[in-house]
Parts: structure tokens; sequence; C-alpha cells
């Protein structure tokens, strides 16, 4: 009786350390897409900024306004 104790004994060990294992694995991912989704919710706020306030980046980075311009004529 004390053999089979000791051997679940053993198993449940392992277990466990298997699950803390796999829980910071899983800690580790979730962190990852934490991140993930905050650098894309930056991406997507400045987008709607630049939308909003009708500006245009040209191909060489600088940015160009859409509101129109006044003459001097």
């Amino acid at each position: 009786m004390r053999e089979q104790l000791q051997r679940r004994h053993e198993d449940l060990k392992k277990e466990f350390e298997a699950g803390q294992a796999r829980l910071q694995e899983l800690e580790r991912q979730q962190s990852f897409v934490r991140e993930t989704l905050l650098r894309i919710s930056g991406a997507i706020q400045v987008l709607e900024e630049v939308l909003r306030d009708g500006v245009t980046v040209e191909g060489n980075g600088s940015r160009e306004s859409q509101s129109p311009s006044l003459s001097t004529d």
C-alpha cells in the first residue's frame, strides 16, 4: 500500500510540474499577444487621426494637407 501511495505522490508531483510549465508558457504567449494588440491599437489610432485630419503621406514620407489652399492670384 505504501508503494502505491509513493508512486501516486510522484505521479502527482510530475503532473503538477508539467502544469506549472504549461502555465508559464501560456503566460508568455498571453504577454506576446497583449503587446501585439497594443502595437496594432496604436497603428489604428495613428491611421484614424491621419484619415480624420485629411492628411496624405507622400511616397517620400512628407505630409501634405488635403484642405484647400489659399491662392494669392
